[in-house]
């Protein structure tokens, strides 16, 4: 089976004209706010939609995708938007290197949240606005935007589906994989609406609500501010911002089951749902209780910091109310074990996923029975459903290809000239899209000061991460461009 590369370009057009038509959108702020960059947004914005229709028309061929160019798209895509997602911060003077520029960009699309800005506050609004809708783009996925776009995308749509789809295994809600894809998205639209209008009522400006609402629900992290929330000082917009990243952290499927079935009990039948829950509250009472020990402050201070970084740093989203770094090394450890566990399959957050820390325990605890029990058939079940060995084998693999990733990533970054614990965190924060590591790369810090390499290989790590090793890695395999 041959690609079609006429196919695979013409695809690519659609993503970049996508990506094109968004940049017109900050232009109204930076024009609100009387801010210069409006032009730069401009010009990249007609430059990367001409392009992008350029390719398409040139290339637009009929015909059904197959998997291995559904996998070409989705991983070419998502480069060629933080290629031409730079533009707009290198033509205002943001991020004059294509490096830094990429870096931010690559960031942003991936719910990174690793921002390499000395000072974001002296930033334009409309580079502010760009950083937070990257996010808001790349948090669903823009290749699911555009299958939501498209009435139909044949049976390529479902790899590329699967291809952007965070989780062992994406789940269809409706039989067109362009309706899940609505769906998704309509679900994804309530929720960016409703917390920039409690963000607003809250305290924050209309500016500020939109770009940490699209944060908070993409699971990002860009902030508006220097100290991120901390700005603010305000406990119920800790408590907002909290709520909202714990519901992102959810599979949002669930969310239309739910409102299908017109029951809450959807969600604690659900076993990846209780294991998420139990995780913050397990993590979240660690660290309470760790914080009021060394009379970090009071009960209810302690509460709403210990629950807002436990919640911000498992759904991946890396925003940040006081300089974690400063806590103790039991807390700072919990938080960096975190790092490592994600939100929930099918939701907007990074890393691993809860759904595959799940399948591994339960396996887990069969091989003990197994051990045990050597004649006796055992299954594992989730959600009382039988799990195929393949999804099994396909979520342990995943797991050490994971850890094998950050080890020899991490291995780079101390050859750099980082430490242990900045090289490991920063590995750990840009392979699982969290944003904010410990040591140099802390909450208070930026990824600025690092070597161009490191930038570049923290920025490939991101992309890794959002795309589930699997898709990316499939293409650098030697096998995958034979005839």
């Amino acid at each position: 089976m041959y690609l079609n590369y006429k196919r695979i370009l013409s695809f690519l057009g659609l993503i970049l004209v996508i990506a094109g038509l968004a940049m017109f959108i900050p232009i109204i702020w930076s024009l609100c706010y009387g801010d210069t960059d409006w032009s730069a947004f401009l010009v990249s914005g007609l430059l990367t939609t001409g392009i992008g229709l350029f390719i398409y028309r040139l290339n637009k061929t009929e015909g059904n995708l197959h998997s291995r160019e559904a996998l070409v798209i989705v991983t070419f895509g998502w480069i060629l938007a933080s290629v031409f997602g730079s533009l707009p911060y290198m033509l205002s003077g943001a991020f004059p290197t294509f490096t830094d520029a990429f870096f931010e960009t690559m960031s942003g699309f991936t719910t990174t949240g690793a921002s390499v800005a000395s000072s974001v506050e002296d930033l334009p609004h409309g580079v502010l606005f760009w950083r937070s809708l990257t996010h808001w783009l790349g948090g669903m996925g823009i290749v699911v935007l555009l299958i939501a776009i498209l009435n139909s995308v044949g049976v390529g749509g479902l790899q590329m589906f699967r291809a952007e789809s965070t989780g062992p295994a994406a789940e269809k809600i409706k039989p067109r994989i362009s309706e899940t894809a609505k769906i998704l998205w309509l679900t994804y639209l309530i929720f960016t609406v409703a917390g920039a209008l409690l963000l607003w009522l809250s305290g924050m400006s209309l500016f500020d609500a939109i770009c940490h609402s699209f944060g908070s629900v993409a699971t990002g992290g860009f902030s508006t501010k220097n100290i991120s929330i901390g700005y603010y000082n305000s406990p119920l917009i800790y408590w907002v911002i909290t709520i909202l990243c714990f519901l992102s952290g959810v599979n949002f499927s669930l969310y239309y089951q739910a409102l299908k079935g017109k029951t809450l009990k959807t969600f604690w039948r659900n076993e990846e749902f209780r294991l998420y829950v139990f995780i913050v509250v397990f993590a979240t009472v660690v660290i309470g209780l760790d914080l009021w020990q060394g009379g970090w402050g009071s009960i209810t201070e302690i509460i709403t910091a210990s629950s807002f970084q436990v919640v911000t740093i498992i759904t991946t989203t890396g925003y940040s109310t006081t300089d974690f770094n400063t806590w103790s090394p039991l807390a700072q450890w919990m938080l960096f074990l975190l790092m490592f566990v994600g939100g929930c399959a099918g939701s907007t957050g990074g890393s691993i996923k809860v759904g595959r820390i799940l399948i591994m325990l339960k396996q887990g605890v069969l091989e003990i029975r197994r051990f045990i029990h050597p004649k006796q058939i055992l299954n594992l079940r989730i959600n009382n459903r039988l799990v195929p060995s393949e999804i099994v084998s396909n979520t342990l693999q995943f797991f050490v290809i994971y850890i094998f990733v950050a080890v020899v990533a991490t291995l780079i970054m101390t050859a750099l000239g980082l430490d242990l614990v900045s090289a490991a965190s920063s590995v750990a924060a840009a392979l699982g899209n969290i944003g904010p590591g410990l040591g140099l790369v802390g909450p208070m810090s930026n990824y600025g000061f690092l070597p161009d390499l490191g930038k570049y290989l923290l920025a490939f790590l991101m992309l890794l991460g959002r795309l589930e090793l699997y898709t990316v890695m499939a293409l650098l395999a030697r096998s995958f461009w034979k005839e």
